[in-house]
């Protein structure tokens, strides 16, 4: 965490600008990204593992049907309403890195070394662990159908799951695109066969839990500190929605791609989710949803009979695709740290003739193995959804901020305040009571993310270092690289990551 990297990426931004002024196109971002490849980013980064896992979640605190719904519906909207806001954003401060960026130009250093700290630290890894035990819990279940597969043969499944897929990300980035364009029509096929099916048990009459005088009979008391949860839950599934702000820079027209794309995805995963959500109730009743460890594969057991076995396998595609593009994508999001100066200079090196970042994402894959200590994935669902949403409406206010630091900056796209405000109050209510409800899980999060403050100090703020700190880092990036089995590496700058890490 030393200067260099600040400094390197002034000598990449040079290169940039000479680019620019000779007409070269060798180093600046390639703007490939339509309309049609941005919807795909949002809707293939949103359906993952969430609509697996999370409709357990949400009905078991939301306490009723009827609820439960309501809660899928107003998180779309409330989703959407968010990714509106970071749309201004987005093309206000046109830079890699989505709300990382956004927060560091905006609230200074230590607030954007904090958000990256966290994504780090807990975001990524615990995304990553929930679908890789998502996906060994779809494997596993049909192996085990009177009872729960076991909780050491759920962890030591994903964590083979992490390690072959992190194997195959730093082998190649195309084996590593190959197995997300592969493994995407397993989500695509497990969604049309529970919508499908649902549409034809509403056909048959099956919509008992549907109609208004049972949707909303309560299973159990209602709690707004639950229902925040369920909101929580919800708000996992509908998680990777600002994923096109962190590609930005490759978006053609984004001016008006980025909005367009907003307006038709969100909308579309919030219909697949509300209807796959009403799908599962046409089958399942409120306590079989919630005595269903995997709620789809006791959906398709219900309706598909010998050919149940299709739920589990799709299942398992997309979850497996889904911890593929985690760990493809995380990799940007330390691009965007290094060239800051806010990571050390090991996790931002790629191997010369693989052209992959071995180092970040043997961290991640590290890292997230660590989560997996807890087969508990609704626990781990309520530690990120909390993390994520404050820094969501953290930098949601710094929309608000920069309007009255900076009115006359140029914003290509300008919503009205009303829609942050709506935002942010969504925001406090649903934190206050997360915080209520959970006050161990949250206050872990908030504590992991101040351990932040003390490495950023020392790391970044602190330029003046001791000669034997230098040389501690040095050596450490040193036995780093020993370690990842290569001397070929080179440190990913901003103009090396432009015209590498994009070639394939």
């Amino acid at each position: 965490m030393t200067d260099g990297p600040r400094q390197r990426s002034s000598t990449a931004g040079s290169a940039k600008d000479g680019d620019k002024e000779s007409g070269g196109g060798g180093v600046a971002l390639k703007k490939e990204i339509g309309l049609v490849s941005a919807c795909g980013i949002i809707v293939g980064n949103i359906i993952g593992s969430g609509i697996f896992v999370s409709p357990k979640g949400v009905m078991e605190n939301a306490s009723s049907v009827g609820v439960a719904l309501i809660v899928w519906i107003v998180t779309g909207v409330i989703t959407a309403i968010g990714a509106l806001c970071y749309a201004e954003l987005g093309v206000t401060i046109p830079k890699s890195g989505g709300d990382y960026s956004y927060v560091k130009d905006i609230f200074g250093g230590l607030a954007g070394f904090l958000r990256l700290w966290i994504a780090v630290l807990v975001i990524y890894p615990t995304n990553q662990a929930v679908i890789a035990l998502t996906f060994s819990n779809y494997v596993l279940q049909p192996l085990f159908p009177t009872c729960f597969p076991p909780e050491n043969g759920l962890r030591l499944l994903a964590a083979v799951c992490l390690l072959l897929l992190t194997w195959v990300n730093c082998s190649s980035v195309r084996w590593a695109t190959r197995v997300q364009d592969i493994f995407t029509a397993g989500k695509l096929l497990a969604l049309a066969l529970i919508i499908i099916m649902g549409i034809v048990q509403i056909c048959k009459g099956e919509y008992y839990w549907l109609e208004p005088a049972n949707a909303f009979e309560p299973f159990q008391d209602y709690d707004v500190g639950l229902i925040a949860l369920a909101f929580l839950q919800g708000s996992f599934a509908y998680g990777g929605w600002n994923f096109l702000n962190y590609v930005t820079e490759e978006l053609v027209d984004p001016y008006v791609n980025l909005p367009r794309a907003i307006f038709i995805s969100i909308p579309l995963v919030t219909f697949v989710y509300v209807f796959a959500n009403i799908a599962y109730v046409t089958a399942m009743s409120p306590p079989e949803l919630l005595a269903s460890n995997a709620v789809a594969v006791t959906f398709g057991e219900k309706l598909l009979g010998v050919m149940s076995w299709i739920m589990p396998i799709s299942v398992a595609l997309s979850t497996f695709g889904g911890v593929n593009g985690s760990l493809f994508t995380s990799s940007r999001l330390f691009f965007a740290g290094a060239r800051e100066g806010h990571l050390p200079s090991l996790l931002a090196m790629i191997h010369v003739k693989r052209c992959t970042p071995i180092p970040a994402l043997l961290f991640t894959c590290l890292s997230t193995l660590l989560m997996l200590c807890t087969s508990d994935m609704y626990t781990l669902i309520n530690y990120v959804g909390f993390i994520n949403y404050l820094f969501y409406g953290v930098t949601v206010a710094g929309q608000i901020v920069l309007r009255f630091k900076q009115p006359n900056i140029h914003r290509p796209i300008k919503v009205s305040l009303i829609w942050p405000v709506i935002y942010l109050i969504f925001w406090a209510f649903l934190l206050i009571f997360s915080l209520y409800s959970e006050p161990v899980v949250c206050g872990i999060g908030l504590a992991i993310m101040l351990t932040g403050v003390p490495v950023y100090f020392l790391g970044v703020y602190w330029d003046n270092k001791p000669q034997c700190f230098d040389a501690f880092v040095g050596k450490f990036a040193y036995r780093g690289q020993l370690f990842s089995l290569t001397m070929k590496w080179r440190l990913l700058s901003e103009s090396h990551f432009k015209k590498i890490t994009f070639k394939d």
